[in-house]
């Protein structure tokens, strides 16, 4: 066998008794040393940096949990007057409107005592984009107000259902439990549906949530619902003013 290949292993493993000695050596210096320590001063010392830890992990868990909800969400179907109704309660003004394409957003001044100020948001109707921007926002809702055409309830109650279904059963907002208003736009129409009548025909469509051996009823939801009448065009058409004051007062207890 070649010598250097000897010397080597011998060399090896004098290397590793070398550090084991070593190792031994500090872990019985550390024992001497907890051993010397008073044992009430241990025990301090192992409770603060406990205490440090749980402080550490509470606030990490609630900072990235806790987010600021401050963001009032208009959703509904295509054409449900969603964004006049954005303008009227933005600028109290009457604005021409097309189908939105992409999310508005303009702070919005509570009419309260405290006067406080959220984030309204605007959210595309259509179909193939209300899924996407509701994703976007919808973490951030203190209330969500759901814009019904009453003129043609009837013929879109399913739509409605459908839409709000997803809202009642989304995993975050099911968490979060924002406010929900429905408002039921466009009473200044004569064949519009109360909101009472548009409240009991969607109770009807959600029987299956209803609980055991009871008909379904929004008020059985976590979070607070309420269904109220306005009107983002008067009869009047652009020379008139809007009828919105139920749904300011609501947004007003936010």
């Amino acid at each position: 066998m070649d010598e250097r290949s000897v010397g080597g292993d011998m060399g090896g493993k004098e290397d590793a008794k070398m550090l084991e000695n070593t190792v031994k050596q500090f872990i019985e210096y550390v024992r001497k040393q907890v051993e010397e320590q008073d044992p009430v001063f241990l025990i301090s010392v192992v409770v603060a940096l406990a205490a440090i830890i749980i402080t550490c992990v509470f606030l990490k868990y609630f900072l990235t949990s806790k987010t600021v909800r401050s963001a009032v969400l208009l959703v509904g179907l295509c054409d449900s007057g969603k964004t006049l109704l954005f303008s009227r309660l933005v600028s109290g003004k009457f604005k021409r409107t097309q189908t939105s394409i992409t999310d508005s957003s303009a702070p919005y001044k509570a009419k309260s005592d405290k006067g406080t100020t959220w984030t309204l948001i605007d959210l595309p109707g259509h179909d193939s984009l209300r899924a996407q921007y509701l994703e976007k926002f919808k973490s951030a809702a203190r209330a969500i107000v759901f814009v019904v055409d009453s003129a043609i309830f009837q013929k879109e109650v399913r739509d409605v259902a459908e839409f709000l279904y997803v809202l009642l059963t989304d995993s975050v907002i099911c968490r979060n439990t924002p406010t929900l208003l429905v408002a039921c736009n466009k009473q200044d129409i004569t064949m519009a549906k109360s909101a009472k009548l548009i409240q009991q025909q969607l109770e009807k469509e959600f029987v299956f949530l209803g609980k055991k051996g009871k008909d379904f009823e929004f008020s059985q939801l976590p979070m607070r619902v309420e269904f109220l009448e306005c009107s983002a065009l008067s009869n009047k058409a652009e020379e008139g003013e809007a009828d919105i004051k139920s749904l300011e007062k609501s947004l007003a207890k936010l």
